[in-house]
């Protein structure tokens, strides 16, 4: 199986500015995350896809980098123009956050694994919600899924509702789970994915996986016990000081 993992990587942002050339312990937060990538046992090519000129210089410096349009509105459809236009021989996408630093090389090999089921469209991560803070946060995305660990819903509120249970108790009753957003795509599901029109319960929530659940495309999601700290603003640095401090092996 051969698989592409593409980078989104843009610049601009309102909550942190030029956040993929930030310094970590010496090496960009762009860098750090195409080093993970590279580590994966795969069959893989790893490229980042920016709009911007300086993200681009940079990459180039250690690895592959092109260029995409200014235009997108998510870092999917930055990944799917990559597929579309520069005709890459793959079986498997994998969209890789490009804040996800110290993401591990294992989780894109268990994405990648997911397509030996030939009826997989899409898969991608959860992981287990232990706190009431993380249930009712609303920027903590929820999935839900079947026996078969396929998606059922993905919702920014907590999802079953506990009959009978007081709210700081639900979390004991019910085996909720938090989606760790990174994507992997069958080729073949690309084409029609990238024409599909954004759905009601797309725009209601916020959340782009809707649309593909919408129009029938079968979501994969596989467990992780792993979630590095989210880089979103400035004072999230502070968090991933503190995570360095505890897993000094990915300094």
């Amino acid at each position: 199986m051969k698989v592409l993992i593409v980078i989104p990587s843009r610049y601009g942002s309102t909550r942190f500015e030029g956040k993929p050339l930030i310094d970590i312990h010496g090496k960009s937060l762009v860098q750090r995350t195409y080093l993970q990538a590279m580590k994966a046992n795969l069959d893989a090519k790893v490229v980042v896809a920016t709009d911007d000129a300086k993200i681009y210089a940079h990459v180039k410096t250690f690895g592959e980098c092109t260029m995409t349009s200014a235009h997108h509105i998510s870092g999917t459809d930055r990944c799917f123009e990559v597929a579309d236009v520069l005709q890459y021989d793959f079986d498997v996408l994998i969209n890789l956050q490009g804040d996800e630093p110290f993401i591990l090389p294992e989780q894109i090999e268990a994405l990648a694994a997911a397509f030996e089921d030939p009826s997989v469209d899409i898969a991608t991560l959860k992981k287990a919600i232990k706190s009431s803070d993380d249930l009712f946060n609303a920027n903590m995305v929820k999935v839900i899924s079947g026996a078969d660990d396929t998606a059922i819903y993905f919702s920014r509120q907590a999802i079953p509702h506990v009959r009978g249970i007081e709210l700081a108790e639900w979390v004991n009753h019910y085996a909720y789970y938090r989606h760790v957003g990174m994507y992997a795509f069958k080729r073949e599901a690309i084409a029609q994915l990238k024409d599909l029109k954004a759905s009601g319960l797309e725009l209601a929530e916020s959340l782009e996986q809707l649309r593909w659940l919408e129009n029938g495309f079968k979501i994969k999601v596989l467990k992780t016990d792993f979630v590095s700290p989210a880089i979103d603003t400035p004072a999230d640095l502070v968090a991933v000081e503190n995570f360095l401090k505890s897993n000094p092996e990915l300094i």
